[in-house]
């Protein structure tokens, strides 16, 4: 059993992605989630933060994860670092909470390092709950080196990298799968793709768009194999079947010069040719597309609603088929 620390406010959300890299998540408390077994992926994750081989679960105070680890079997040996957390407004004292689990590693034969150990056990309290665990994996914590504005290709609205990779994940990107982006903009989501081995394809309609992406990827060191082309969502020039992921941001009502009408046709047409060349789908826009994407012959997995700002709420929808 593995323990995952998840980041963000959307628990839920951070569980969706973190099941393309784990098996049986299973939210527990706030910002906490088991999983019945972790792969290498972990380190791409954006919403989970690390996975830990769990040596038990027990109440939020002091006393119980010092009985818990006492009497826990522990088959390490080297140098031994505990990190507490507490998560949210959790009211507990992480630094008593390292002291006395620190000392029950020290009376059993363990050497201290803080700054490079062999093992690090981390304490986690959330609520009423603590668990321990052994860290495993760290995610790569590198987002802010892509933000939109340091890429050589900018346009206002560019979507976050760490929205963008968790999105890709979900989509099914690692190696040796094909993501596309039929409505590709900047590239932010083809760039996040390629970071964890996927080969991204980006379609645009304009392009500028097509050539800013393509500068994009290149800057972030996609292969030549990536592929950014201008053509039209609705016809994809893709052959059935040939895609594993799709991701698209959907034009904004209130950004888009497109009338109401002729942007659900365009929405609609886009999710009925992703249908045609992927099993699998994860839509972005600023109302449902639900309705559309049945209609389309996909089936709602499961859709999130994250709030931006006042006027704004993504709805995320994943689909498969």
């Amino acid at each position: 059993m593995y323990l995952l620390e998840l980041g963000g406010e959307d628990d839920e959300f951070a569980a969706c992605e973190a099941e393309s890299a784990a098996t049986g998540v299973e939210l527990v408390a706030p910002g906490v989630a088991r999983a019945t077994a972790i792969t290498e992926r972990v380190r791409n994750l954006a919403y989970t933060h690390r996975a830990s081989e769990v040596v038990g679960e027990t109440d939020a105070d002091i006393g119980s994860p010092r009985a818990l680890l006492s009497a826990a079997s522990i088959d390490r040996e080297g140098t031994v670092a505990v990190r507490a957390r507490a998560v949210r407004e959790t009211k507990i004292s992480t630094q008593e909470a390292e002291r006395e689990l620190g000392s029950i590693l020290v009376e059993r034969g363990f050497s201290v390092d803080l700054d490079d150990p062999d093992h690090e056990l981390r304490a986690v309290f959330s609520d009423d709950v603590c668990l321990l665990g052994w860290l495993e994996i760290e995610s790569k914590r590198d987002f802010g080196t892509r933000m939109p504005t340091d890429r050589p290709f900018f346009q206002p609205g560019s979507m976050h990298p760490l929205l963008a990779r968790s999105l890709a994940n979900i989509a099914g990107a690692r190696d040796e799968t094909t993501i596309l982006d039929p409505m590709c903009g900047t590239g932010g989501v083809l760039i996040e793709a390629a970071l964890v081995g996927a080969r991204p394809l980006g379609v645009d309609a304009q392009e500028k768009m097509v050539r800013g992406a393509a500068k994009n990827l290149a800057q972030y060191g996609s292969d030549s194999d990536a592929g950014t082309v201008r053509g039209d969502a609705t016809h994809l020039p893709f052959p059935d079947d040939s895609i594993d992921g799709v991701v698209f941001d959907a034009p904004y009502g209130r950004q888009s010069k497109i009338a109401n009408l002729e942007l659900d046709v365009l929405v609609e047409g886009a999710l009925s040719e992703a249908h045609r060349v992927a099993s699998r789908t994860v839509i972005v826009g600023d109302r449902s597309w639900t309705d559309e994407a049945r209609n389309a012959g996909w089936t709602v997995e499961e859709e999130f609603e994250r709030r931006v700002h006042r006027s704004l709420t993504r709805y995320i929808t994943v689909l498969s088929r």
